[in-house]
Order: C-alpha cells, then sequence, then structure tokens
C-alpha cells in the first residue's frame, strides 16, 4: 500500500490530538490576551513554552530508540 495515505491518516489524527490539548491549555497564566474594540490580540506565550519542552522530550526520547 502507498505511504501517502497511512501519513494522511495519521497526520489526521494528530491535529485532532494537538486541537483537543489545545482547548485544555489554551488560557494559562502567562496567555497575553489583549481585546480593544473589534480588535483581539492573543499571544500564547506560556502554552508556546509548554508545547517547545513537550516537543522537545518526545523527539528526545525518539532520538534515543533510533
Amino acid at each position: 500500500m502507498n505511504e501517502f495515505p497511512k501519513m494522511f491518516i495519521v497526520l489526521g489524527v494528530l491535529f485532532i490530538v494537538i486541537g483537543l490539548i489545545w482547548s485544555i491549555f489554551g488560557k494559562l497564566p502567562g496567555d497575553f490576551l489583549f481585546k480593544k474594540g473589534n480588535t483581539t490580540f492573543y499571544f500564547p506565550i506560556m502554552t508556546s513554552i509548554i508545547v517547545s519542552v513537550v516537543a522537545s522530550v518526545v523527539l528526545y526520547i525518539i532520538g534515543k530508540f533510533r
């Protein structure tokens, strides 16, 4: 079987999981939300730091098992 359908299924599941996790961690302390009139600016700095640390740990673990 071709690898592209498998890759798209894995990416779809990954995006669903990321969306569910994002809804849980979406409003952490350290995430800045500015509202002025009809304009809203959301800067998720703490969420970005946590995602970066988790991604680094996962990639480190994957690298150890190669």
